[in-house]
């Protein structure tokens, strides 16, 4: 996979605590499959038993977005 370019990520960044609201609903379903894919390769997200979650640095960026 390539490279996420900065202003996709910076898009992605601005998306992220709307994508957390709705995994924490559990309504992932709602979140397009191609935002979902570029917040896992940047290890933003991960698959954990078969539900998206998110990880460490995903949390980290959540916070420091809605600061």
């Amino acid at each position: 996979m390539s490279p996420i370019p900065h202003a996709r990520r910076e898009e992605l960044r601005g998306e992220l605590p709307g994508v957390a609201a709705l995994l924490q609903k559990r309504r992932a379903n709602e979140v397009d499959e191609t935002v979902i894919d570029d917040l896992v390769s940047l290890h933003w997200l991960e698959w954990m038993g078969g539900s998206l979650q998110l990880t460490t640095t995903g949390q980290n960026i959540c916070r420091q977005v809605l600061e």
